[in-house]
């Protein structure tokens, strides 16, 4: 069937839940709709890591009706969306403009082709399984995973692999572990992984890439290994969920002209993460 109509905002909700079940997201989570009037036509889609003024911007640009970003905005309780704060203004513009926005955040690592498969994936791990399967879901859900390289490559090697295929930030990437030791097995969580050492060790991984590792909690993770595995590699959170919108933009994209609808979905080209440079020795 060619596409030859636009979709409905709620024709778009529904194909979202349908990709990435809302039932997949922590209990601590905000995911879903935001802002938008269900019977509104959805012709652009804009997907980002975050919603900010400058992402807001950018997808108004290129015309869209709908931004679909990982983080939640409202993440946390607000007692004014007054458009003198960041999170109001961006806001009112939305809804000024008439761009909807919709969040999928931890439903969007758990599900089947979510963040941390994409990542895993680009690292050379085809076949993996979650770190944490989702409670309720299919074994295939769950938060982060863990899988095997096709071969045992040096750890130095495969953190020049990493860098190679995330966006270029400041903060590069961070490793704690000897750079000749020979790796195979991947762990990996998208985000803020630290959260998830148990696991990892459970998974009897050789590396664990992730993001925003703190120090007492890598410090210790190190002393436990005694300096051997699992070996670290830490990331920015960005650059860790930038590498799924490409792959989410296409899902839904196809989704969509499945049921014989006519959208155009694009990636913003903002770079959200905040930090501007970095002095190293």
């Amino acid at each position: 069937m060619s596409p030859t109509r636009r979709p409905t905002l709620a024709q778009v909700w529904s194909v979202v839940e349908e990709l990435w079940p809302a039932a997949l997201a922590e209990g601590w989570d905000a995911v879903g709709p935001v802002t938008g009037r269900p019977e509104q036509e959805i012709g652009t889609v804009v997907f980002a890591v975050d919603p900010v003024q400058a992402v807001v911007d950018d997808a108004l640009e290129r015309g869209a009706e709908l931004l679909i970003t990982h983080h939640p905005l409202l993440l946390r309780g607000v007692n004014s969306l007054a458009a003198d704060s960041f999170k109001g203004r961006v806001l009112h513009t939305l809804i000024e403009r008439g761009c909807a926005l919709l969040t999928a955040h931890t439903n969007g690592d758990s599900a089947v082709g979510g963040v941390s498969d994409v990542l895993i994936r680009s690292l050379g791990v085809e076949d993996s399984v979650p770190l944490t399967p989702s409670a309720g879901g299919l074994a295939e859900e769950g938060i982060g995973r863990v899988g095997d390289l096709p071969r045992a490559v040096s750890l130095g090697e495969f953190a020049e692999r990493v860098y190679s295929v995330l966006p270029s930030v400041a903060g590069g990437v961070r490793v704690a572990g000897d750079a000749s030791a020979l790796v195979r097995r991947v762990a990996v969580c998208g985000g803020a992984g630290d959260s998830l050492f148990d696991e990892v060790r459970a998974s009897e991984a050789d590396v664990y890439v992730t993001a925003d590792l703190r120090h007492h909690p890598a410090s210790e993770a190190r002393e436990a290994a005694r300096g051997g595995r699992p070996y670290l590699v830490d990331v920015s959170h960005f650059a860790s969920e930038w590498l799924w919108l490409g792959a989410a933009a296409g899902t839904l994209h196809r989704a969509l002209e499945d049921r014989g609808f006519d959208v155009q979905v694009a990636v913003s080209s903002v770079n959200t993460d905040p930090w501007d440079f970095i002095l190293t020795p």
